[in-house]
């Protein structure tokens, strides 16, 4: 779905940060925008929250297959 920029003020800041960073369009700069903040906020997070996320994440995926042969896997991949 479009975003729709219907704010003159928003639109000279998008248009400040297109000229600022040298992006294509409006809409690049408010992608690359976007894309920072979330990454700053991400950065953000205390220690404790990011690797809370992360040992949840390997939780859901589970004890690893006893029986798996990662040489063989391997062999397999490579065509050996």
């Amino acid at each position: 779905m479009p975003l729709y920029i219907k704010d003159d003020a928003v639109d000279k800041l998008a248009a400040q940060v297109q000229e600022a960073t040298g992006a294509p369009s409006k809409t690049e700069a408010v992608r690359r925008a976007l894309e920072n903040e979330l990454a700053r906020s991400r950065k953000s997070k205390p220690l404790r929250e990011r690797l809370a996320h992360a040992k949840l994440i390997a939780a859901n995926i589970g004890e690893p297959d006893p029986d798996f042969d990662m040489k063989a896997f391997t062999n397999e991949m490579w065509g050996v």
